[in-house]
């Protein structure tokens, strides 16, 4: 039981990231981490889930116009988690985010959890932010008088279009099965993946484009629709009271999910300690200031209750008959997805990069392109692996699990300062998070607060990815573990 807790010192994982010929360019500013975190955080969730949380459906009740109670909690229970992220962040600037923050402080069996949790967050948060980007790159086909109808069968994912009896009958059959795949999400995420190959400079300056026009766009369905606004639509503003504010807010989770992965650049970030813990927070509060103006708007716009669509801007805006101005905001989507594609396909192969250092993974997760500098192998299998389960996957099981992936990492991160300072204290810390232990420990409470508002077939599917995990330790990471063999067990 002790190998299983065994911990790294600090000093042992610096040395050993310094050690060897397997670097990553350090190429990172302030200004480039937090429009990585801006870029990861404003997305699929706010452009797509608003809705569903808002109007509610048959699993969950709606916020109704309290959803922008609901952003405000999502965005104090991230700016707790952010502080003790921050932290580790200026502490352990390494590629492995929380799952080398739980290395150091929780021992290796929790590290393993977190980090074969954080697929999820990063991973299989992707498939349902790439099957977004292709409903809404789709409807900007359309506002373009390209029609696709004919050819749903190859933009729906598979297990959607199967409960179409139109989309059914138009796709070709393989020994009575039809065959049904969204291309577009699939074609997305590998040219993402090309680019994340060629360099992180290059990868951050595509990024930095999109964020802009993400913004803007942004803007401007604020400002645009604060002139349509009728408060007669606040009204109920809680119609399903406190419990579907709270169900609300752990739905539009998601659109905060991001503010994290800039903590997988740290090896790549030219002065981590004071930009990292800086792009952080200052993307944080940009987004969640974004968000409550935006929920107030759209929710002004129209009855909540017409809101469950993957769509909600655009079918307001559509239900005052601006459908210019849903064409603008259509083309934002696809501009705020694509951002969000790029980051998290950036965070989740530096997360393998630094299991495989570790020898809890094959070595070459952790072989550095000779001419790019970058991860190449876990990018292409990640990429790979979000492609194809992109085009088959349902949009609503990625984000739930997404939710409670990310929320259980949390946790583990905001324990792990705890633990940390206990077993540390006198170590500098670039940024400290004030407060401690009772900032983490309102963190640890407000994110397990959200994970009891979902779906308990979330729990289930959670239980069962942790399973595999779980198995594929004891198989193959715990007998590989560099850690274990330096030691001598």
């Amino acid at each position: 039981m002790s190998n299983l807790f065994r911990t790294k010192s600090v000093d042992m994982i610096l040395a050993q990231s310094e050690a060897g010929e397997r670097h990553l360019k350090k190429a990172l500013g302030a200004w480039d981490l937090t429009a990585l975190g801006v870029g990861a955080i404003i997305g699929a969730g706010i452009f797509a889930l608003t809705g569903t949380a808002a109007a509610g459906d048959a699993l969950r009740p709606g916020a109704g116009p309290g959803l922008i109670v609901s952003f405000i909690i999502t965005g104090i229970t991230c700016g707790l988690c952010a502080l003790c992220y921050a932290e580790f962040a200026s502490l352990i600037p390494i590629s492995g985010s929380a799952y080398t923050y739980a290395y150091a402080t929780l021992g290796e069996l929790i590290a393993w959890i977190i980090g074969w949790d954080l697929i999820l967050e990063y991973a299989v948060g992707n498939i349902g932010v790439a099957i977004s980007w292709s409903g809404y790159f789709m409807e900007l086909l359309r506002g373009f008088g390209l029609d696709a109808s004919g050819w749903r069968w190859l933009t729906t994912s598979y297990n959607i279009g199967l409960q179409n009896p139109e989309i059914v009958s138009q796709a070709p059959h393989l020994f009575g099965i039809p065959i049904i795949f969204n291309l577009p999400a699939f074609l997305v995420v590998m040219l993402i993946t090309v680019l994340l190959v060629i360099g992180i400079k290059e990868s951050a300056r595509f990024n930095a484009v999109m964020v802009v026009l993400k913004l803007v766009i942004l803007l401007f369905f604020i400002v645009v629709g604060a002139m349509y606004v009728k408060p007669d639509n606040w009204t109920p503003f809680a119609p399903n009271g406190w419990s579907g504010i709270m169900t609300g807010a752990a739905l539009v989770f998601f659109a905060y999910i991001g503010f994290d992965a800039i903590s997988t650049t740290a090896e790549e970030a030219r002065n981590p300690q004071r930009d990292l813990p800086l792009g952080m927070m200052a993307s944080l509060a940009i987004c969640t200031l974004l968000y409550v103006a935006t929920a107030a708007v759209l929710t002004g716009l129209i009855p909540y209750t017409e809101l469950n669509v993957p769509e909600p801007l655009t079918k307001a805006l559509n239900h005052l008959d601006l459908d210019w101005a849903a064409g603008i905001v259509a083309f934002g989507a696809v501009v705020a997805t694509t951002a969000v594609l790029l980051v998290f396909q950036l965070g989740q192969p530096r997360i393998f990069f630094s299991m495989s250092r570790d020898g809890l993974l094959p070595q070459k997760f952790a072989e550095v392109h000779p001419r790019y500098q970058t991860p190449y192998m876990p990018t292409i299998l990640t990429g790979v692996f979000v492609a194809v389960l992109a085009g088959v996957a349902d949009i609503a099981a990625a984000a739930d699990l997404t939710n409670i992936g990310t929320l259980f990492a949390f946790v583990l991160v905001c324990a792990g300062v705890i633990v940390l300072r206990y077993k540390d204290p006198d170590r500098p810390r670039p940024f400290r998070c004030p407060g401690v232990p009772f900032v983490p420990l309102l963190g640890i409470i407000s994110c397990l607060y959200l994970m009891i508002s979902l779906p308990w077939a979330t729990w289930v599917r959670f239980g069962v990815w942790m399973g595999i995990g779980l198995a594929i330790y004891f198989l193959y990471g715990y007998r590989r573990s560099r850690l274990r063999e330096s030691n001598g067990s």
